[in-house]
């Protein structure tokens, strides 16, 4: 995989988060979607790939684009042919309140590197470099949290846990806290959570939860970049949702799913820019006639984590 497409594809995101800017704190988080998947469809389109969208907006009956299966790029009969994981606008209700860690997201891997997830919930647990190996999902949050303890040689009570503040996590607070751990609860976000666990300064040292299955394949695919380390099982709500699971060519639904099984190879390459503010990057902030973006982007092959700074002329954005 080419470095250069690293780059371009911040450009992407960049696109994204600036067309759903408009949008930040109106209450309508379909339209601030709409926007990001507008801008991300035609940014795609400048992009030397011939990409197939394998985690995308839903099946192609419930998306009018990015969905999975479609085809972006230029598609020459010399592009590189990849598969992509996007999310065009992570966290659509804090962008639509204004609240934080919004993001545009996406991920490109070689073809058949990422698992295709269907659109369920997925259970997880996500930490960074230095824990690498010291997960189990079916262990209990005491028993993970003394591992990773032992990895970072420091105390549990040193550790912070970032989960999704629902209603089905109540119990795994309460044994997080239990543990003598501390908690950091987020309304939404969980690629954004689990990402800083690898992320130095962020405080952050473990991700723990259930979310999107979709989230969990970009989740891994940053992590895969930065060295660090992910579990995760598929959590079905209803049998509608198997079936569309075994239509993708999943048949063991208990299955444990490592790193390396939900994104494969040393040519992953992920990139997310903020929308509003968060913990790891700032949102988009205009003054005036221009405004600026604060991106992530990362390599596999490599392990380099670059933050990208750029000012943007309006009149001038295609």
């Amino acid at each position: 995989m080419d470095r250069n497409l690293a780059l371009e594809a911040v450009r992407v995101t960049e696109a994204a988060a600036i067309n759903c800017t408009k949008w930040i704190g109106k209450g309508d988080a379909k339209a601030a979607d709409q926007a990001a998947v507008d801008a991300m469809r035609r940014a795609f389109d400048l992009l030397d790939i011939d990409g197939t969208v394998v985690i995308g907006e839903g099946e192609r009956d419930e998306a009018p684009m990015l969905y999975i299966g479609e085809k972006v790029g230029l598609r020459d009969a010399n592009s590189l042919k990849v598969d992509i994981a996007l999310d065009p606008l992570e966290c659509t209700d804090s962008t639509a309140y204004g609240k934080n860690n919004a993001l545009t997201v996406i991920a490109l891997a070689e073809e058949g590197h990422f698992l295709n997830a269907p659109d369920t919930y997925m259970d997880k647990i996500a930490v960074g470099p230095q824990a690498r190996g010291a997960i189990d999902i079916d262990a209990t949050p005491a028993e993970n949290l003394r591992e990773i303890a032992k990895a970072y040689k420091c105390e549990i009570a040193e550790l912070t846990v970032v989960i999704l503040e629902r209603e089905r996590h109540n119990k795994l607070i309460s044994d997080v806290r239990g543990a003598g751990a501390k908690v950091k609860l987020i309304s939404d976000g969980d690629v954004s959570g689990a990402i800083a666990t690898a992320i130095s300064g962020t405080g952050i040292h473990a991700m723990m939860g259930t979310g999107g299955a979709p989230e969990g394949v970009l989740a891994a695919a940053a992590l895969r970049c930065t060295g660090g380390d992910f579990r995760g099982r598929l959590n079905f709500r209803n049998e509608d949702e198997k079936v569309r699971a075994t239509k993708m060519g999943i048949t063991d639904f208990g299955k444990i799913y490592t790193l390396e099984e939900l994104a494969a190879g040393d040519g992953v390459m992920f990139a997310a820019t903020g929308v509003t503010n968060g913990d790891m990057l700032k949102g988009v902030r205009v003054y005036g006639k221009t405004l600026q973006t604060s991106s992530i982007v990362m390599r596999a092959k490599t392990g380099t984590i670059r933050f990208v700074d750029a000012t943007h002329h309006l009149e001038r954005l295609i």
